[in-house]
């Protein structure tokens, strides 16, 4: 703190109402996700933040509002430097004309962005209530060991990200791991400790469902609003997701026609 009582970045302190300076939190530290290791992260280049400026510019142009495209500059940040850190929260800020509370908001709020570096692959372990039941805690406790991390927590060769995942609507297979948030269905303690192995070897396998697996940072790019030249390039829905869908169609059922605006209404609709 000077001698006029601002703090070094120039920012008057809080009080407490009574006149006595209040301790000011650290914007980064707003996350209670968030480790040591955000706090000695690397700052944002002046190559990254005119990458950044960029590819937002490109976003922008798909909205009325500039601060509609939040989010989507909120995966720019991620998409180059594997998380979301403080200096990319106020490179957004200034981009939208938006305060660091805001876009912070957004960012802590959010659980698919990372507030410290997240590894090349998140892998992601349901242990929701049925997967749980079928093999979830398992499988995350034999990763937990032969990766030996916690949730949260990233391999010494920044190879893997391990945590808990709430459902992801892939309960027909269960128990299930993600990838980069692609799907591996039907996965056992033994499967999974292969898979992390196949990651940290640069050997990613294919996913169960879904595009060929990329790296956080690639996701995070697509994310963003860019094109995907390898989004059917794997398998889609398997026969269990399609299981009501089949049956309907042997029975000659469909859904009714979605009304557009000019289509006559049902009197009382």
């Amino acid at each position: 703190m000077t001698a006029n009582g601002a703090t070094p970045g120039g920012v008057p302190p809080a009080h407490d109402g009574t006149g006595a300076a209040a301790h000011r939190t650290p914007l980064i530290a707003f996350d209670p996700r968030l480790g040591p290791a955000a706090a000695a992260a690397d700052p944002l280049s002046a190559d990254a933040q005119q990458r950044i400026r960029e590819r937002a510019a490109q976003v922008l142009a798909r909205y009325p509002r500039p601060r509609s495209a939040l989010m989507p500059l909120l995966y720019l940040v991620q998409a180059e430097q594997g998380y979301v850190s403080a200096d990319g929260i106020r490179l957004v800020a200034d981009i939208l004309g938006l305060t660091t509370a805001e876009v912070t908001a957004v960012a802590t709020f959010y659980t698919m962005y990372r507030r410290r570096p997240c590894g090349r692959y998140l892998v992601g372990v349901c242990t929701n209530t049925l997967c749980a039941i079928l093999g979830g805690d398992a499988i995350f406790d034999a990763l937990r060991e032969h990766l030996g991390i916690e949730n949260g927590e990233t391999t010494p060769d920044g190879a893997v990200t391990l945590e808990h995942i709430e459902c992801n609507a892939a309960c027909d297979y269960a128990p299930v791991v993600m990838v980069n948030w692609e799907f591996f269905d039907n996965q056992t303690p033994a499967s999974a400790r292969e898979l992390v192995d196949r990651l940290r070897a640069g050997d990613p396998p294919m996913p169960t469902r879904g595009a060929p697996l990329r790296t956080f940072t690639e996701i995070s790019q697509l994310l963003a609003g860019f094109p995907d030249d390898l989004a059917d390039a794997g398998p889609s829905a398997g026969p269990a997701s399609l299981a009501g869908l089949e049956l309907a169609r042997s029975r000659g059922e469909a859904a009714p026609p979605f009304p557009t605006e000019n289509a006559p209404r049902e009197e009382g609709a």
